[in-house]
């Protein structure tokens, strides 16, 4: 067998995170991935905590496993120069840099394919190439409180909170490469290559669909509402007597529920039968929900509702849900040897195929370690020569 992108190259000048994500995917599903990087410097997140081994950094090992590193100064002729012998052989180029800043550099979309016009060349930024605020600068946080996504998250009463996860960067990664995979699938399909405009930003509003129905269906600006759903009663997380679950059911699910944790009178409330009639008496369910469970075992009412089939998961902490039986069964954590931080655990791809290998982690790159090799061989014959 064989990796699905194998033969793929990427031209990679992205740094921090949403991007080097993109780059990372395609290079745990075997496309070979040149990472250029400021001599010396590198990638910025080198230095982010946590810090491990001799200096290295467990942020940058999580976004750029697999990599290729050339140290170039893309300021100078002869770096600009060995970006444009690279690109003859690359198929992806992506870059974060501010609208204009790889144009200045003479590395831009017009100045990249008039060396190799089938490339597929994303610019990855914070508010796209168009638009009043083209060249306002952000980060994770800001994208999700400019878009609205943290109005919406913690408790109501409460301030704004940010998502546990950076979730702007990561879904940002997750559309930079399905907007390299679909550019490629073009290409082969039409034989041209494109240039893909991709703005986190525009990402994070596109995650609002169902709050902004509610704004077009109802005129309502919806608010935080802690674990509860909005539109679906009972929906939400309980507390038990050692933890927290969560139960989020149907209107299949309520009679069950109701039976389970003794609230017999509650499922006898043909009212209470549909989600319009528990919406409506929202106050009434999660109160007796919250009673019947708050003095029970977590275990005991999660095998209990997975009995009768009501959808509940215990609220793990992150350390519980890296070691929980499915996450292991999956294989989803690994590990790989790094020449400085010797062996280190890592999260897989979390993707399997059955006519292709799956995909592999593998170390990421030291600073400029692969400059000479790269560079003296070119990128695809470089590359293809890993064996």
């Amino acid at each position: 067998m064989t990796k699905p992108l194998e033969g793929l190259t990427v031209l990679d000048f992205s740094r921090v995170l949403a991007a080097p994500m993109a780059t990372q995917i395609l290079a745990d599903l075997g496309a070979s991935v040149i990472k250029i990087e400021r001599p010396g410097i590198g990638d910025e997140t080198r230095s982010f905590e946590p810090q491990i081994g001799d200096g290295e950094s467990a942020y940058f090992f999580a976004f750029n496993r697999g990599k290729k590193s050339v140290t170039l100064d893309l300021r100078s002729a002869e770096g600009r120069d060995a970006v444009l012998s690279l690109v003859r052989d690359v198929d992806v180029v992506v870059e974060n840099f501010l609208p204009g800043a790889m144009e200045r550099l003479g590395l831009g979309y017009d100045d990249l394919t008039a060396v190799n016009d089938k490339l597929v060349y994303v610019s990855a930024t914070g508010f796209g190439q168009t638009g009043p605020e083209r060249t306002r600068k952000g980060y994770d946080t800001i994208f999700q409180a400019l878009s609205g996504v943290m109005s919406l998250t913690g408790h109501p009463g409460s301030g704004p909170a940010k998502v546990g996860v950076p979730i702007a960067d990561m879904t940002s990664g997750l559309w930079i490469a399905i907007g390299i995979l679909t550019g490629l699938v073009g290409r082969g399909r039409h034989g041209i290559g494109t240039y893909v405009d991709l703005a986190m930003m525009d990402v994070q509003t596109s995650l609002l669909a169902l709050a902004a129905a509610r704004v077009f269906a109802l005129d309502e600006d919806p608010t935080r509402t802690g674990t509860q759903h909005p539109g679906r009663v009972p929906s939400a997380a309980f507390e038990c007597l050692d933890g927290w679950i969560h139960i989020s059911g149907s209107d299949q699910h309520w009679i069950p529920l109701c039976e389970s944790l003794g609230l017999f009178e509650l499922a006898r409330d043909d009212e209470l039968h549909t989600n319009a009639g528990r919406l409506q008496n929202r106050q009434l369910v999660m109160k007796s929900l919250r009673e019947a469970i708050r003095g029970q075992e977590r275990a005991d009412v999660v095998a209990s509702l997975q009995g009768v089939g009501v959808p509940v998961g215990e609220v793990r902490s992150v350390r519980e849900a890296l070691d929980a039986p499915q996450t292991r069964a999956r294989g989803m954590v690994g590990q790989f040897d790094h020449p400085s931080a010797g062996t280190f655990r890592a999260l897989r791809s979390p993707i399997k195929f059955n006519n292709y290998d799956d995909p592999e982690i593998v170390a990421p790159p030291v600073l400029g370690a692969d400059t000479d090799d790269v560079l003296r061989r070119g990128s695809r014959a470089s590359l293809e020569g890993d064996g």
